[in-house]
């Protein structure tokens, strides 16, 4: 399936995929993959997950040790999400195959896609992802941006009518069914919103929660979340956009509050809302008034998130505009605002610095298919 805008990536040539050799370091048979599509940007998101989600290093575990016999290596402690350097990225990184398999069944990468997916989806290792999460200590694991992409996920084959990924939903359900009964304890205990630019924010989390729950029906997450949603914001207004980003932001405050605020409220309630909490959106179609983030050092894990938040920015801008009715004067300039940004995250996204080729494929894919507003 192609988009409309194709911008072209750097340095994805030849990359090559290891099956199991990638989890022992590189060792063994290497297998060539399919050359990506000309102009098809999507096959080169591919090729980035592709060549991770079973890469086991270099890997960045938050694992909580009960004792010493709690001491492993990330494929013995999570057996199905262990690649892409953290368990978080290794959940979207699968998200992304599953997303792309799903709108192209005729991509080239299609076999070697089921057959990744496939050796990650298997009951006994989602068994083993069970066991750790349900381990003490453990009921803040990846919680809520890890947790919140592996409802997405869930997500993504459920609305599928494919019976290989029929099997591969009711493969991951195990899991599924823990995420949600920790959620719905934790969502009444949570006082505040947690409004950082990082993985414990709140607001991009509540939005891929409310998603999945009315994807599968869940009403009683749904209404949780919508509780806590217009608790936490229905009230807000002025958000400080001109202090962002922070240097290591990979999602805006301010931009993924209001795109969660979008799901929420209906079109006329949204925009009055909306002149309340970011009253300086122009209204004479230009997009310079956001300015995209600019990274160094992309070789540098926190700072090369900034590539995330020009992604994740041109996502919420997209939404927000959705959010509104057709003839609000605003929506061009949000649109001109999100084009910019676009181009700039597209570019960054690229295989030469592990740091940013390990995640940026699947903010791209997010983008790039409009999964937020789709």
């Amino acid at each position: 399936m192609k988009f409309s805008n194709i911008v072209r990536l750097a340095g994805l040539s030849c990359l090559m995929a290891c099956g199991d050799a990638g989890n022992q370091g590189g060792t063994g048979s290497v297998t060539p993959l399919p050359e990506a599509r000309p102009g098809v940007v999507e096959d080169r998101f591919a090729l980035l997950a592709l060549a991770c989600i079973h890469q086991e290093y270099p890997n960045k575990i938050s694992h909580f040790l009960n004792s010493a016999a709690d001491a492993g290596t990330p494929s013995q402690l999570t057996p199905a999400f262990y690649g892409c350097l953290d368990w978080h990225s290794s959940v979207h990184g699968h998200w992304l195959l599953v997303r792309l398999l799903k709108l192209d069944p005729e991509t080239p990468f299609r076999d070697v896609i089921i057959a990744r997916l496939g050796q990650s989806f298997t009951e006994e290792n989602i068994a083993g992802e069970v066991a750790y999460y349900l381990a003490p200590g453990r009921n803040s694991f990846e919680r809520p941006y890890g947790i919140a992409w592996y409802l997405q996920l869930v997500a993504e084959l459920h609305e599928s009518d494919d019976k290989t990924m029929q099997q591969w939903r009711q493969t991951l359900a195990p899991l599924e069914n823990e995420i949600t009964a920790k959620i719905k304890a934790w969502l009444p205990n949570l006082s505040y919103p947690i409004r950082l630019g990082t993985h414990n924010q709140s607001a991009f989390a509540f939005g891929l929660m409310l998603d999945y729950a009315r994807t599968v029906g869940d009403t009683d997450l749904e209404a949780l979340l919508v509780d806590k949603v217009l608790a936490f914001h229905a009230d807000d207004k002025n958000c400080p956009l001109a202090y962002e980003p922070s240097g290591e932001d990979f999602l805006s405050p301010c931009l993924m509050e209001a795109d969660l605020m979008r799901r929420v409220f209906a079109a006329e309630e949204f925009a009055d809302w909306l002149a309340e909490f970011m009253p300086t959106i122009p209204e004479d179609g230009s997009g310079d008034w956001l300015e995209p983030g600019v990274v160094l050092d992309p070789e540098d894990g926190k700072l090369v998130h900034l590539d995330g938040v020009n992604l994740s920015r041109a996502w919420a801008l997209e939404g927000i505009s959705a959010g509104l009715p057709e003839d609000d004067r605003r929506r061009a300039a949000l649109q001109a605002a999100a084009d910019l940004h676009r181009e700039t995250g597209i570019a960054s996204v690229s295989n030469e610095h592990y740091m940013g080729s390990h995640w940026l494929g699947s903010f791209a894919t997010y983008l790039v298919t409009k999964r937020g507003i789709n």
